[in-house]
């Protein structure tokens, strides 16, 4: 399908951005609509923690287990074709997941949900490359993301009010329908561009593939990044809920009231955090700096939280702003490598985050089901554990990006 090439700025937020950020706005809705959820499915399902947390985590599996292949096709194909075929995926996903019957099902549908919105960022982003200049990516990046924060809003205190109109099922039947729309949209209206990587076979790619996971600036910023967001992911996405409704005792509309304004809070992070880069970067401030400042005052929120120290709802709402802080990173590192591996070097970085946030996800959920307490939900104390494991996880991996920080603050000071 051939698209003319868009003339004006207008034209390529129009008709680039809009249908990109579309795709990511259904991947977050998808994300961490069980926050909400998860009593109405622990009550049909007869669910425990454990369970939960595996019928959730299991979107973050399936997405990181294609993020290698995804960073290859998405630089060989260019971002249009391949996120438009992965969403079909997510369609059927979700349409089997509003009918199954078992946790087997539920399963099942929630992993191909995960697969098929697998390229919905890192697609953006790839396209991003290609059409924006590289000083605004972490601006453009930053509206991206945002649109992604829309989807988390919408999976709270609105999906709590559509369950009056509807159940959980229903709500899925239509985010299938939705998902297929976007996919014929991002080949109706995004034109075509060359993604500089064709002429590249498959072992080559392979070849800077393994480059990539070699470079040392890799590693020296992916584990901070990795703990940050796949720590946030996994407390947002389901954990946030049942803790306000189980340690907070809310009840479930005023814990839904509460993931909006999460939300609400990571939106203003994904546009503040972006705008802020970019401005103090003209200043002299290295990107990094700013991406680890924002992950220090999120490990210190989270620390708040765990002792219940302040406002709950603005705590909360710390928690989303700064939990924004570690997707800077995405730029800073594609930014670090040709523009020809930007798909591949995000992706990369994805693998690692969604890996991680499946594992915490899951295993936070198997601690916290080793204290129930009678007449339903669980105890405090298991919360404390899982929280506080990841934390300190996150404190560990923080103090470890220093160091190329360190180098950065250097670089800038001696730039001729």
């Amino acid at each position: 399908m051939s698209v003319a090439t868009p003339r004006s700025p207008a034209a390529v937020v129009l008709r680039v951005f809009l249908p990109f950020a579309a795709g990511y706005f259904l991947s977050y809705l998808y994300r961490t609509i069980n926050a909400v959820l998860s009593p109405y499915l622990v009550a049909e399902l007869h669910l425990d923690a454990t369970d939960l947390g595996l019928l959730t985590s299991v979107y973050f599996l399936t997405f990181a287990a294609f993020q290698l292949p995804l960073g290859m096709l998405l630089d060989r194909f260019g971002p249009r074709w391949v996120e438009a075929i992965l969403l079909l995926f997510a369609a059927s996903g979700a349409g089997l997941f509003a009918v199954g019957d078992s946790a087997t099902e539920l399963v099942i549908g929630r992993g191909l949900i995960g697969l098929g919105v697998s390229a919905c960022l890192m697609a953006s982003f790839k396209a991003f490359v290609l059409w924006f200049p590289h000083e605004r990516l972490p601006v453009v990046n930053g509206w991206v993301l945002a649109a992604g924060g829309m989807g988390a809003l919408v999976a709270t205190a609105p999906i709590e009010a559509a369950l009056k109109l509807t159940d959980w099922r229903g709500l899925f039947m239509l985010l299938a329908g939705l998902s297929l729309a976007v996919a014929v949209a991002l080949l109706a209206i995004v034109p075509k561009r060359s993604s500089g990587a064709a002429a590249h076979g498959w072992r080559e790619q392979w070849r800077e593939m393994r480059g990539i996971f070699r470079h040392r600036r890799f590693w020296r910023i992916a584990p901070g990044a990795v703990l940050s967001q796949a720590s946030f992911l996994a407390i947002q996405g389901l954990w946030a809920g049942p803790w306000l409704r189980d340690v907070a005792g809310l009840d479930k509309a005023t814990a839904a009231s509460y993931l909006f304004w999460i939300a609400a809070a990571m939106v203003g992070g994904f546009l503040g955090m972006g705008q802020l880069t970019y401005r103090l970067s003209r200043l002299g401030v290295p990107p990094l700096g700013v991406a680890s400042g924002g992950m220090a005052l999120f490990i210190l929120t989270q620390l708040a939280i765990l002792y219940s120290g302040g406002s709950l709802l603005l705590l909360w709402a710390l928690f989303g702003f700064f939990g924004t802080s570690g997707v800077l990173n995405y730029a800073i590192l594609s930014q670090s490598f040709p523009s020809a591996l930007a798909g591949r070097v995000n992706t990369a970085l994805n693998l690692l985050v969604f890996v991680a946030a499946f594992a915490g996800q899951w295993s936070m959920g198997a601690i916290i089901n080793h204290w129930p307490v009678a007449g339903g939900g669980y105890a405090d104390v298991g919360y404390r554990w899982a929280f506080g494991l990841v934390l300190a996880l996150q404190a560990m991996t923080w103090g470890w990006l220093q160091g190329e920080l360190r180098i950065d603050k250097y670089s800038l000071a001696n730039r001729p």
